[in-house]
């Protein structure tokens, strides 16, 4: 569990940037698995860097959420509960729900081209296959995109307190499926409905997708005995 031999030292030792990107990339691809501990020590040799930049990348880290500290026990990468799960899909799907019902009228060709941009580089990324990450971040921009065109800000702000916490939902999604992101055309129907004129239809579409996403993502928490 406490394993740390995943992590390799990087080339460019100084950058706080890197530093958080690289574990970010480690935690949401599973290769430091739930629940291991993390120590200002053990990081730094092994990524061969100074404490310093490592701290508030640590920092940076237990914000967005990916890492929990635990008063008198240290460090440790985050766990994920079935009732976290159910959470974040519920506020998920509600808040998206409601970002198309403000956004529905103010669609035009420059926003659904900006849509069908974000798909495009969506699909690339998948499609290249080596960027976990890089997937996970594409598809929050894909969904982004109704929050932004709202131009309802208190949503958009909830929209990025609650992205952390997708950025793990979604790499525990990618490890359920054990594949690097969606597949090719999962988003045709999102798409098409996005551009489409039933509201109704693009409200009942984003209730029963997330909801198939959350099934599979439980099934493999419960098989991991998470």
């Amino acid at each position: 569990m406490d394993d740390l031999s995943v992590i390799k030292p990087l080339s460019d030792s100084t950058l706080r940037g890197r530093t958080t990107t690289h574990l970010k990339q480690l935690i949401v691809t599973g290769e430091l698995q739930p629940g291991t501990r993390l120590t200002e020590k053990g990081l730094a040799d092994a990524l061969g860097i100074s404490r310093g930049p490592l701290r508030e990348a640590i920092r940076e880290l237990v914000d967005i959420g990916l890492v929990v500290s635990e008063p008198y026990k240290g460090l440790f990468v985050r766990q994920v509960t079935r009732k976290d799960l159910e959470e974040i899909y519920s506020l998920r799907t509600s808040l998206e729900q409601f970002a198309f019902r403000e956004c529905w009228n103010k669609r035009d060709l420059s926003a659904l081209a900006d849509l069908k941009q974000r798909n495009d580089k969506l699909s690339a990324t998948v499609k290249a296959g080596q960027d976990r990450l890089g997937v996970i971040e594409d598809e929050l921009h894909l969904h982004s995109w109704s929050y932004e065109l709202s131009g309802h800000q208190l949503l958009l702000q909830s929209w990025n307190r609650l992205m952390p916490n997708l950025q793990f939902y979604f790499a525990m999604h990618q490890q359920a499926h054990d594949r690097p992101g969606p597949k090719s055309h999962a988003h045709d129907i999102y798409l098409e409905l996005a551009c489409g004129d039933d509201l109704e239809a693009m409200l009942e579409h984003l209730l029963d997708h997330m909801r198939q996403g959350l099934e599979a993502t439980m099934s493999f928490i419960s098989d991991e005995k998470v």
